[in-house]
This record gives structure tokens, sequence and C-alpha cells, in this order.
């Protein structure tokens, strides 16, 4: 079947991150359908709303947009009119809906989700702690971590380690290697949550030979071997099992869907430790 394409412009006045991530989330419940993105970030002013339909003049399709701005809103939805053009506020009914909730009125300030409060600098203290803690790195500090993933290589720990770290969680992961043991460390932490992550070992396979294409390496190797791979797979599982470590298999799953089932158990966690 061929693949729908469509031009989809994209438009904000701060980095694009909300208006990118619902965009997506939509897009994705389409089979066979591709958007041809246009990203339109930090437009705040009407000469940069000029070029943006100009570009939607040139390239029909649909807009979405995040702008806070009431002149700017209305020359957009105006101008999008006049080229017959969908054009959809992404957060008119939330902020309208909360707006009424609370009772109060919304401040209408660009970017004011990137503000540098407490909230953002957390964001950025977590992410030094989890590079500073990546594939093993200062173990002996991993009790200041919310978070410890372990598990074989390539099966995710990194990105998503890196995504729950934007999200404000200090993250560090633990490489499970054939014939070194895990550090001593891990086997006295009581604050942080360990969960073990696995993944089927066809699949791994498949990803180290991807990895090894990629950096020019010898696919010839045990670690590539399938059955070498099965072998390491099912070590992990035997450490996971011994130590109670909560268990997620990555198999299929995307690094959002890893990182939200971890966030579920560090609630637990939390929960149990309260």
């Amino acid at each position: 079947m061929s693949i729908k394409s469509f031009h989809l412009h994209l438009v904000s006045d701060a980095t694009g991150e909300t208006v990118i991530t619902v965009a997506r989330g939509a897009v994705a419940q389409f089979n066979d359908v591709e958007a041809i993105e246009h990203l339109w970030s930090l437009v705040r002013s009407k000469d940069q709303l000029k070029r943006v339909l100009a570009s939607v003049a040139a390239n029909p399709g649909v807009v979405m947009f995040t702008l806070v701005d009431q002149e700017l809103r209305q020359a957009l939805q105006e101008g999008c009119r006049e080229l017959d053009i969908p054009c959809i506020p992404l957060l008119d009914m939330v902020i309208a809906t909360l707006s009424q909730y609370l009772g109060v009125e919304s401040q209408n300030l660009p970017g004011s989700q990137h503000v540098m409060d407490e909230h953002y600098l957390g964001r950025i203290d977590a992410m030094n702690f989890t590079v500073l803690h990546d594939d093993g790195q200062a173990s002996g500090s991993l009790a200041d971590a919310d978070i410890v993933l372990v598990g074989v290589s390539r099966s995710s720990k990194t990105p998503t380690c890196f995504y729950l770290a934007n999200r404000g969680f200090k993250t560090a992961n633990v490489p499970v290697v054939p014939g070194c043991p895990l550090p001593p460390e891990l086997e006295d932490l009581k604050r942080p949550l360990i969960v073990g992550l696995t993944c089927g070992a066809n699949q791994l396979v498949d990803i180290r030979r991807s990895r090894l294409r990629m950096i020019g390496q010898d696919e010839e190797t045990e670690y590539v071997d399938p059955a070498a791979v099965s072998e390491e797979v099912k070590h992990a599982r035997r450490i996971f099992s011994k130590t109670g470590w909560p268990v997620i298999d990555v198999t299929n799953r995307s690094i959002e869907e890893t990182a939200a089932a971890v966030l579920q158990l560090h609630a637990k966690h939390i929960d149990s430790d309260v």
C-alpha cells in the first residue's frame, strides 16, 4: 500500500516541543500516513508570521499551533482561513478548561513552561548526574540516584536514562557483562529503585549487528552470536530473579514506553517507602 504524505506546519512561540509531541502522537494513529513537517519555533513577530503563511501557501496542508499572543493567533487563523487551510490551536481547550475550573485567568506568556525555576534546575542536575553515571561509571555514588537501570548491552539503558533525566529523575545504568560481577554497591542500595531491563535475544542480535555496522566493526563476534546472546540474556534474568528487582521486557517497546513503565514502578517504590 502506498504512503499518503501531507504537509504539516507546526507553529510555536517557544521551542516547539509541545506542538511536535502532540502532532506526532496524532499522526501516529494513522496507518500509511507520513507528515512532512515544517517546524516554525520562536514565532513572536508579524514578520515571522508572514514567512510562516508564505510557506503554508507554497506547501498547503495542515497547521497546528501553540501561540499565546492574541494578535499573532488571529493573524495566523485569518491567513489560514483565506488559504482554506485547516488551522488547529492545540492548547485552547486545555487552557480554557483549566481557567474555568481554577477560576484564574491564564498568563499568556510565550515559553512560560521553560522558565528557569526549581523544576528546570532539577532537570539539569538530573541530566548531569546521568551523564556521570552512564554505563556503570561512578558506582560509588549510586545511592544518590532516584533510579538505577541494569541490563545487558544494547537493552536501551542509556537512552531510557536520559529520557528519565529530562523528566527530572537522577538515573544511572549498570551493564550486565558476561564474566564481570556487578558493582557490590548495588546490593546495599535502599533509596533508589533498581530495575532490570531485558530483551528478546533475536531482537538484541539484530540491534547489536546494526550497531556494529554503524561503527564499521566486524560482525562475526560472540557479541552477536545467537547462542551467546541467548545465554547472556538468561544470565541477566537469573540475576534479576535472585535480587528480586522488577523487570521490564523492552522487546518492541519504544524508549517512551519503557520510561513510562519505569515511572510506574518508581511511584509504587516511593509509596512503599512512605
